[in-house]
């Protein structure tokens, strides 16, 4: 019944529209020519066609002629005047659009209000002012995520004078005049103010009016958490330009490519344009942080699925025209990407060449080409590992640590009642430490001092390592590991004078001597060591040791000869010159090297090394942390991140959203999966309760929006690393999109539903008290985003509308 209605109201709804078309009269003729109305005359009638003709001016007689052009210098002078009036005039005309003009004024005033202040780290400050300063000192530094929006915050602090003398210690501490605060929070600030325009270009782009558009301006610019990230020297609001950035791009592109002329428009200069900007953008958001990924995914995902309808839909083109565009299209989101992507490294790393804090998380080689640190060491170090060689073993894959002892033996028993050896531990230290020394001998010499002719250690040679410090020997047996108890235990052997005889040798294999040759060398050799009597490899298992172990790394023997975790190589490397045993340790603390040529790494080894770290070893899993947060939390602000707090009173700068913005973009959520679903299963019954162009925007509007939320959100589902609130926000930039969105849809409804314009106008009264709303809690809590005080225990609990927000209370 419903179905027959909706269409018989359809069906009248057209009689009347056809209706209405006849009624309206050809601009073309004069409604009093039209006869009796029901028919239009083909030509003009006798009476009217004389009154046309007598109404024509006559030709001037020639004393007229002759009064007109007069005589002379005024006949020159007119003639003149005639051939300056027909020369071309120039003229330039400017639209000025008001609404994102002001929409981009007050965000540069909210955004650079007070940007000086605090005059103090706030929060990840800590980490990307001081990468800032070691850009300023070419001081190598790893992070796991690319360089770009670090590079930005350099280069600005540069402009501004940094010499990166200022070291960024803790979070709280005061900047002194050498850091140019103002200039380096000056980035993020003017992408976040750009974000504002940016967002109400792309709801335009999508069909929306310019309220709709503005009303999306205005709930960015009005939530409290976008006004804070893009406050200090962060890196959200540089990805979110460039995310929104390349978005807005890849719809400029579509909107081409949907045109009623989209053949002329190809390969256009506008169509390249458009193409390999939104590719470029959505890859600088990638550079800036590895989650931009989702943008650029999304931006892949709209320009394939219209080459699917448009392009390998359209049967009138021919297969070298779809060849054609799938090369254009490959070129511009696979090939520039690649080089965007391998041009921000290169400059990373040709400015970075001197040694520094972290380049202990890269390979022996890799910090043996930096200036400086590690490199003077290896710089005079000899190559050739021989026997007598005092060595130290790193782990070549994962996380750095070295092969470790210390004169501590196994429990005897373990916690789970398993007994052990009782023998000297031995251990992964991931830190540099005199245990980690061992001396290389071979088996059937008692001598370690090294003279001439060197014995060289070779590929499938036996040897054994002695323990620089306490003088025993590498060790495994059939007993099971302390933490790993299906593998073997590796130790150093401490006769108990029972019946457990010393298995201490070892056999030399190089992994990539095809390379570096049959000779052992140090940094460059990777090594597998293989015991003799049992087949097992020396392995790295991961797992932490008790206290008793000094939660270090274990180390244990391994069946599985061919992995990554029994790989090592040497990376200090010295001769031992004394026999004693008392010599030998002093010797080993001391840095009297060979000479040696420095080690040369070409910038492709170094960028494929940097990505495989980058991959594996994260420094954002922060333990324990008591403002972590997951994903379903996020969706209604459960709980905030302190970034500062004031020494002297209350004041603080706390992540937290405009609840008002946040829980009715939620709700618009809902609601928009709700009517899509409800769309989608009225039209599989034949019935169509909206305009086919309304349907359009709101479905075009799902394969961008809401898409792009999913694309943002759902992956945090599955990472295993800590999360925070600030994690959401590129989420939250889509989903506020849609908000807007869907208030236009549902005014549109509204005027659908009902013909009176009172529901109209209280349709829009209830979207105006939710704006003042959205203000009046902007503004409550802006001494949250600006730090602004002093500010007493009463102020800040009147700000907690919800009991997990963990506001610092430390003054009354």
């Amino acid at each position: 019944m419903g179905d027959t209605e909706v269409k018989n109201r359809k069906v009248n709804r057209n009689k009347a529209k056809n209706e209405k078309n006849k009624e309206i009269p050809n601009p073309a003729i004069d409604p009093r020519d039209e006869g009796d109305g029901e028919s239009t005359p083909e030509a003009l009638p006798e009476e009217l066609a004389e009154e046309t003709i007598a109404k024509k001016p006559a030709s001037p007689s020639k004393s007229e002629k002759k009064k007109r052009s007069g005589g002379g210098s005024k006949a020159g002078a007119a003639t003149a005047g005639t051939a300056l009036s027909d020369l071309p005039t120039l003229a330039v005309t400017c639209h000025f659009n008001l609404l994102p003009m002001v929409l981009f004024g007050v965000a540069l005033a909210t955004r650079f209000y007070a940007l000086d202040q605090p005059n103090s780290i706030v929060f990840d400050e800590l980490h990307y002012g001081r990468y800032a300063g070691l850009y300023q000192k070419q001081t190598f530094f790893f992070d796991s995520h690319p360089p770009l929006g670090k590079q930005l915050l350099a280069l600005a602090g540069y402009l501004g004078g940094f010499q990166g003398d200022f070291k960024f210690d803790k979070i709280g501490s005061s900047y002194n005049a050498s850091v140019p605060v103002f200039a380096m929070r000056s980035v993020p600030a003017l992408t976040g103010s750009l974000l504002i325009p940016l967002v109400y270009m792309i709801m335009l782009q999508l069909n929306y009016s310019q309220w709709t558009a503005a009303l999306a301006g205005f709930l960015f610019l009005f939530d409290n958490a976008l006004l804070t990230q893009s406050h200090y020297m962060l890196m959200e609001p540089i990805l979110l330009f460039f995310a929104m950035s390349g978005v807005l791009c890849v719809l400029k592109f579509r909107a081409l490519e949907r045109s009623g002329n989209a053949q002329a428009h190809s390969y256009s200069l506008r169509w390249w344009g458009w193409l390999l900007s939104g590719a470029i953008f959505l890859t600088c958001a990638l550079c800036v942080k590895y989650v931009g990924v989702y943008s650029y995914l999304l931006g892949l995902a709209l320009v394939g699925h219209d080459f699917w309808e448009k392009v390998l839909g359209n049967l009138s083109l021919s297969k070298k025209q779809v060849f054609g565009h799938a090369c254009a299209r490959f070129f511009a989101f696979f090939m520039v990407p690649l080089m965007v992507y391998i041009g921000v490294f290169y400059i990373h790393l040709s400015t970075l060449v001197n040694a520094g804090p972290h380049d202990s998380a890269m390979s022996s080689a890799f910090q043996a080409s930096l200036e400086g640190g590690l490199s003077s060491i290896v710089r005079g170090q000899p190559l050739e590992v021989v026997h007598g060689s005092q060595v130290t073993l790193r782990h070549a894959h994962g996380s750095p640590c070295w092969l470790h002892s210390h004169a501590a033996n196994y429990p005897v028993k373990y916690a789970d009642k398993r007994g052990s050896s009782h023998q000297q531990q031995v251990t992964c230290y991931v830190a540099k430490d005199i245990n980690n020394w061992w001396i290389i001998k071979r088996p059937n010499r008692t001598d370690l001092a090294v003279a001439a002719p060197l014995d060289r250690i070779s590929h499938g040679e036996e040897i054994q390592l002695v323990h620089g410090i306490t003088g025993r020997n590498l060790n495994s047996h059939n007993v099971a590991a302390p933490a790993s108890p299906t593998k073997q235990e590796v130790s150093c052997y401490v006769d108990h004078n029972v019946s457990m005889p010393a298995q201490d040798v070892w056999r030399v294999e190089i992994t990539n001597r095809e390379e570096i040759g049959d000779v052992w060398h140090a940094l460059e050799s990777m090594v597998r060591l293989i015991h003799v009597n049992t087949s097992v490899a020396l392995a790295f298992s991961g797992r932490l040791l008790p206290e008793w172990g000094h939660n270090q790394h274990e180390i244990v023997g391994d069946v599985m000869v061919n992995q990554p975790n029994t790989i090592f190589n040497v990376e200090e490397h010295r001769y031992t010159r004394n026999e004693d045993e008392k010599d030998r340790q002093l010797e080993l603390m001391t840095t009297d090297f060979i000479p040696l040529e420095p080690v040369v790494m070409g910038f492709w080894e170094k960028f494929f090394e940097l990505q495989i770290r980058m991959l594996f070893i994260s420094n954002e899993n922060v333990q324990n942390h008591m403002y972590t947060s997951s994903p379903w939390e996020w969706l209604v602000l459960t709980r905030g991140i302190a970034y500062w707090v004031s020494p002297e009173s209350n004041a603080q700068i706390h992540l937290l959203g405009n609840i008002f913005v946040w829980y009715s973009a939620t709700i618009a959520l809902g609601v928009y999966c709700s009517l899509l679903v409800f769309y989608l299963l009225r039209q599989r019954r034949q019935c169509y309760d909206i305009h086919e162009e309304a349907w359009n925007q709101f479905r075009t509007t799902g394969e961008v929006l809401l898409v792009g939320y999913v694309f943002h959100f759902l992956p945090y589902f599955f990472v295993d690393h800590t999360l925070f609130l600030h994690h959401y926000l590129p989420a939250l930039a889509f989903k506020l999109l849609l908000n807007a969105a869907l208030v236009e849809h549902l005014y549109y409804l509204t005027r659908l539903v009902f013909a009176k314009q009172f529901f109209n106008w209280m349709c829009i009264l209830i979207v105006l008290t939710w704006m003042s709303g959205i203000l009046m809690v902007f503004n409550k809590f802006l001494p949250l985003s600006y730090g602004l005080g002093p500010m007493n225990a009463s102020q800040i609990l009147d700000l907690k509308l919800r009991e997990t927000w963990d506001f610092i209370v430390h003054k009354p």
